[in-house]
């Protein structure tokens, strides 16, 4: 099979297209041919860094795919072939990943795809979805009425999770970096946005609150974004964070404040081999299909490349300020390939 091979650890140069065998379908595996993969800037990080999971190299990255079910394994009970199916699993350096056209996915980590998306554009929902929903209900445990922050509200996770807030019935507001990228926000359904370029962040936040600071913080940016939002989140508030918590954190105003900070990793299943996790994930995938199917929540792609173009759809996402996701296009619908 066709597939993008990361030979070593290293620029986006290290990706090139070549030729690996078909995976075989255990028992507890669904067979993909994959029609997409959306690009994620764990992508990137792997790539860069080295495997998270180290089963040799080459490697081929990806953890967002959706595909077709050609094949399932004895064990499997929830799909067939034939089934349309997305999922985030793989790329960290197991001997799976969705730059190609096939991968075996254990039946614990997919759910059947939104009847409304497109492979391109369902390929591009999973590891952002996850990542929302886990930040905002599972740590956060937002509830309707709350005022509720979000860090890049332009961009892959924080588009999809300024939704997720609003369903849940709470006034949101977010940053961006341009007039653009406003107008995305306020369609999306972000009650503020702020341009952190011209405006104080915390302070602009404070405002909106009457200085009592936002219930929820959910930081997808990290650093001193990070830490400007401690003095903007209220008394007995949540901030959640999807990277490292700052070394000069002040944790003793957090102490004060009584504000809990959580950390929020969706690749954790994969990386602890965690079965009940990842069927949370599943669960998640098929409410999210539903809020879809019901156009309550939509997905933004910015950007759709072929398979032999993976290396440059890393160069787009490492330069930063996109806005949504970018996803790679293995197969036409029809399931030939576009070469």
């Amino acid at each position: 099979m066709r597939a993008v091979l990361m030979q070593e650890a290293g620029n986006a140069d290290q990706l090139l297209v070549g030729e690996a065998e078909k995976p075989a379908c255990a028992a507890n595996e669904i067979l993909v041919q994959i029609v997409a993969a959306g690009i994620n800037p764990v992508d990137t990080k792997v790539r860069s860094n080295g495997l998270f999971i180290a089963e040799g190299l080459p490697a081929i990255l990806g953890c967002d795919g959706a595909g077709i079910v050609e094949a399932v394994g004895a064990d499997v009970t929830r799909f067939e072939p034939g089934d349309p199916v997305y999922y985030c699993y793989g790329g960290l350096g197991q001997k799976a990943g969705n730059y190609a056209e096939y991968i075996a996915v254990p039946e614990t980590y997919a759910a059947m795809k939104p009847d409304c998306l497109d492979f391109i554009d369902a390929a591009a929902a999973p590891l952002v979805l996850i990542t929302a929903w886990e930040a905002l209900f599972d740590r956060a445990r937002i509830n309707s009425g709350q005022k509720v922050f979000i860090h890049a509200g332009a961009g892959g996770v924080g588009h999809v999770a300024i939704q997720l807030a609003k369903l849940a019935g709470c006034q949101v507001a977010t940053t961006v970096s341009s007039d653009e990228k406003a107008d995305l926000v306020k369609q999306l359904g972000a009650d503020l946005a702020i341009n952190y370029r011209s405006e104080n962040v915390s302070e602009a936040l404070l405002a909106w609150t009457d200085n009592v600071g936002v219930d929820v913080a959910f930081d997808t940016v990290g650093g001193d974004a990070f830490n400007q939002l401690v003095a903007a989140t209220r008394v007995y508030g949540d901030i959640v964070t999807i990277l490292q918590v700052p070394a000069d954190t002040d944790w003793k105003t957090i102490r004060l404040r009584n504000i809990r900070v959580s950390q929020e990793l969706m690749l954790t299943p994969m990386l602890l081999g965690l079965d009940e996790a990842a069927e949370h994930h599943s669960d998640i995938l098929e409410q999210c299909g539903q809020f879809f199917d019901q156009q309550q929540l939509s997905i933004f792609v910015s950007e759709t490349l072929p398979l032999e173009l993976a290396a440059d759809a890393h160069r787009l996402v490492e330069a930063g300020g996109m806005s949504g996701k970018v996803v790679l296009e293995i197969q036409q619908m029809d399931g030939e390939t576009d070469e």
